[in-house]
């Protein structure tokens, strides 16, 4: 007989419906005799009295019954077994069925359930074949139960199990929330490959799952957040870490005057405290965050910020708060939310604001385990939130003692057009850039950068930036410049090695980099020095450019004692200077740098206009770190504001520079005070020169902003003021003059000295 050969047939009511070839051979009995009998009597008559088969009765424990459908009715299919196996597959299908660990239900070819078995224990196990011949949808349990239908379709036509798949369940856990399956499909055939049915066994893994999707998401919050320094930053980083791993939408909201920089509040707070809505993502479109509104009392959000206990809310079930929050809960409408979870942002029991986790799936809302989620996640984004708080506190205080130090958008003057590009660092810095006016229409070029970030950097600039506008009062040239404000530098940095142990400041190195660069509209020329910045640019009025080779100097207080050297050029009418710090010269001003085609074509376009374009390919390049760059096109000073005249070494000097400087006032229409100011400033200079000087001696006049005069002569001694007394008939000259001028003193340069004076040009007399 071969292997799984149909016996016969029984219908629901315990007759036999068929009656096969095989059975006959079997049981010797005739079709017409059996079919139409009840099966228990018909096996009687076929075994002897005392229960016992007859010879030739098959044994009973070689037979199979199987349920299978005619139509809408069930019947049962009584089959040979086959050699050996009988008993153990018997004793296998008991067993599963009896203690399977997972749900485990049959199916037919057509998918109707033949049998079922729940776990072991489980709670509301349904009695034994209840359901029997139901559809596949209808006994699965699944949430989704037409997709995993068609899956099973899949399984029984092509063959190829599903196994493991992840699958949400009808079924929730007030606890654990929805649960999850895993499931598999197994296609049933018999021995000679015909389709019978299915085999489907769904093993509850909510808790392992929920364990893994918690590690998970800690992980994406760990490895996501804390990289970056601004508060929005930071507080964006942890909405785009739970959405929508744990959430679908999620609003950061922190205390207002946290973020404005002063100590977060205890707990708890009072009723009305403000919240900035810092950040929100899962929402399109995406709301403008920023907003400050207070928050009431009696909510359950002002409960989490008094109790610092978060809070699981089922919005449709929860109607008690919306009318007293009306902000919040206009939120809650925009997200669809149907439950969500409010969690506190505590650092050192100081409270930073809190967290809204929404669901809008009214099948996937949040469970009481959630909470401990939340709760874990706020832990690890407080101090995330707490250190950026710190950081933009300080980078508030750097910015704006930076803002007032710094000297803002640097003005234009007569001889010198301006631009400055500065971009800033991520925790302010130390770059800086100046333009000082000097005596005789010249102006000082200054670029400057102290290493290192923050308070410190932005204090020791001001320090610097004072200390060069000091010294450019004495008329220094560029190289003696240096050489002073490196001495300056290198107090500062002995008086921060002699802070106590305990300053954190003491551990801040300070170094610095300076370039200087004096030009002057009369003779067109511009005296360099540099202490560790990079080579200034030249662009000429005929647009070739080329750095200019001017010898590097040591940093600013450095151990090595290098002089700075100055070098001086000759600069067109028109021509354009570039001068900056380190980063930006790699990328500006270097010949090969990327962005130097921007600045060789500067051309005759505004400086404003050539600075905004290298600001914004710059910044678009993505490069960090603080930055600055200084623009300066020169202008000669119109020869018909400088009158120049050679001096005779003898006391006739003095009445000839006299009506040289009389009839020069007269043809730029000064006032007649001015005039005869400048006649006692004129005479008394002249007067020294013959006096102490060495021949030639020149007068020079310069009307620029100020009127300046300038007697030169050959000689190398400085001229110093004098307390004459009373019955001195001599020594008052340069007392004279300092009362008289806005300011005084002397220049020097390798062949004598300068001495000048400034006074301010009055008012012009009308023809």
């Amino acid at each position: 007989m071969t292997h799984d050969n149909v016996l016969l047939l029984i219908d629901e009511d315990g007759r036999v419906a068929a009656w096969e070839q095989p059975a006959e051979e079997l049981f010797g009995c005739s079709a017409a005799e059996a079919v139409g009998q009840s099966a228990k009597a018909l096996m009687r008559k076929l075994c002897a009295d005392d229960g016992q088969c007859r010879e030739g009765c098959p044994d009973t424990g070689a037979l199979l019954v199987k349920p299978t459908f005619q139509g809408d009715s069930m019947v049962w299919r009584v089959l040979a077994a086959g050699d050996g196996a009988t008993t153990l597959d018997a004793a296998v299908v008991r067993a599963l069925f009896a203690h399977s660990p997972a749900e485990l239900r049959v199916f037919d070819d057509q998918l109707r359930m033949v049998r079922a078995a729940r776990p072991a224990g489980l709670r509301h196990d349904p009695p034994a074949g209840q359901r029997l011949g139901a559809p596949f949808s209808e006994v699965c349990g699944f949430a989704d139960p037409e997709e995993e239908a068609a899956v099973a379709r899949g399984v029984l036509e092509t063959g190829v199990p599903a196994v493991n798949r992840l699958v949400r369940s009808s079924e929730r856990s007030a606890r654990l929330g929805c649960r999850v399956l895993s499931v598999s499909f197994l296609r049933l055939e018999d021995s000679s490959g015909t389709v019978l049915g299915l085999v489907t066994l769904a093993a509850d893994v909510t808790e392992r799952e929920r364990a893994l999707r918690s590690q998970a998401l800690m992980e994406t919050v760990r490895t996501t957040m804390g990289h970056r320094l601004n508060l929005g930053d930071v507080c964006l980083e942890l909405a785009e870490a739970v959405v929508p791993a744990f959430a679908d939408t999620a609003v950061v909201e922190m205390v207002d005057s946290a973020v404005r920089g002063e100590a977060p509040p205890k707990a708890p707070v009072g009723p009305g405290v403000l919240l900035r809505q810092a950040a929100v993502h899962g929402l399109r479109p995406v709301p403008q965050v920023g907003a400050v509104h207070p928050l009431p009392a009696d909510t359950p959000f002002s409960h989490v910020l008094s109790d610092l206990r978060p809070r699981l809310l089922q919005v449709d079930t929860d109607r008690t708060w919306p009318a007293g929050d009306p902000v919040r809960a206009s939120l809650i409408e925009k997200t669809e939310a149907r439950s969500l979870i409010v969690a506190p942002l505590v650092m050192d029991d100081r409270i930073l604001g809190m967290v809204s986790f929404c669901r809008d799936d009214p099948e996937d809302r949040f469970a009481q385990d959630d909470l401990a989620v939340a709760s874990a996640v706020c832990a690890h984004a407080a101090p995330c939130i707490d250190r950026a708080r710190l950081y933009m506190r300080e980078w508030i205080i750097t910015s704006s003692v930076q803002r007032k130090i710094l000297p803002g958008e640097l003005p234009d003057r007569p001889t010198v057009e301006l631009a400055s590009l500065h971009v800033p660092g991520e925790e302010g810095g130390g770059a800086w850039s100046d333009a000082i006016a000097l005596p005789g229409a010249r102006t000082a070029l200054v670029v400057g950068d102290v290493a290192g970030e923050g308070i410190p950097a932005a204090i020791t600039m001001g320090l610097l930036r004072t200390a060069i506008h000091t010294l450019a009062a004495l008329d220094l040239q560029p190289d003696e410049l240096l050489a002073r404000l490196s001495d300056t530098t290198a107090r500062l940095v002995a008086a921060r090695a002699a802070l106590p142990p305990m300053d954190p400041l003491i551990h801040e190195p300070l170094t610095a980099d300076c370039a200087i660069a004096i030009y002057d509209p009369v003779e067109l020329t511009c005296t360099i020095a540099r202490a560790g910045l990079p080579e200034p640019v030249l662009i000429l009025p005929d647009g070739t450019s080329s750095t200019l080779p001017v010898p590097p100097g040591p940093p600013l207080a450095a151990v090595d004692t290098a002089p700075f050297p100055a070098t001086t050029v000759r600069l067109p009418d028109g021509s354009t200077l570039a001068m900056g710090t380190t980063v930006l010269a790699e990328e500006v001003m270097a010949p090969t740098g990327a962005l130097r085609p921007l600045l060789d074509d500067v051309g005759d376009s505004p400086l404003v206009g050539v600075r905004d374009g290298i600001e914004h390919a710059y910044t678009r390049r993505g490069r960090t770190g603080e930055t600055l760059l200084l623009l300066a096109r020169t202008r000669k000073l119109p020869g018909e504001r400088v009158m120049t005249c050679g001096l005779p070494a003898g006391p006739e000097a003095a009445p000839i520079a006299r009506r040289a400087a009389r009839r020069q006032l007269e043809v730029w229409g000064l006032d007649d005070e001015t005039a005869f100011t400048n006649e006692l400033i004129v005479s008394e200079l002249v007067g020294n020169a013959t006096r102490y000087g060495a021949p030639p001696l020149r007068l020079r006049l310069i009307l620029d902003q100020m009127l300046t005069c300038e007697v030169g002569d050959t000689a190398p001694s400085a001229p110093h003021v004098k307390h004459a007394r009373t019955i001195d008939e001599s020594g008052r000259g340069l007392f004279i003059i300092a009362s008289l001028a806005e300011q005084w003193g002397t220049r020097y340069a390798p062949h004598g000295k300068t001495v000048w004076a400034e006074q301010s040009t009055g008012t012009a007399r009308t023809a």
